[in-house]
């Protein structure tokens, strides 16, 4: 019986390895379209931005370690974020119903400037292919 020597492992650990960063692409994407969205209100409460930060946690995972995941956990942070804003401005018009519409309007649009911004600053950082710094 002839002695074949073992295949050479393509996972070598010396190797950079390059980070997934597809995912994070598509969940700026996203991102970017419901924060457009969040100027009608909506924000990242809408479908695409649950089906981004949905991206983003599945994306996470195999991004640890690199670069991408300072962006994916931006994102997430961004999201949430996002949500707990939205629904203090709707508890706003629920406390006091007529007076409430101008002082939750203020917070929609605030919460959709931030997120605007988080988003743009964190793809101009994702283009350069830098992490977000103190994550």
């Amino acid at each position: 019986m002839a002695d074949y020597p073992a295949p050479a492992s393509t996972n070598s650990t010396t190797e950079s390895r390059q980070p997934p960063a597809t995912g994070a692409l598509v969940a700026y994407i996203l991102f970017g379209i419901a924060a457009l969205v969040g100027f009608a209100g909506h924000g990242f409460l809408s479908v695409v931005g649950i089906v981004g930060v949905i991206l983003a946690y599945v994306s996470r995972g195999d991004s640890r370690g690199t670069w991408v995941e300072s962006h994916l956990t931006w994102l997430i942070r961004t999201f949430w974020w996002s949500l707990l804003w939205n629904v203090l401005g709707g508890l706003v018009v629920l406390g006091t119903l007529f007076l409430g519409y101008p002082i939750a309007w203020v917070i929609w649009v605030a919460t959709a400037i931030w997120v605007i911004y988080r988003v743009v600053r964190g793809f101009l950082l994702f283009n350069d292919r830098r992490p977000i710094p103190s994550v």
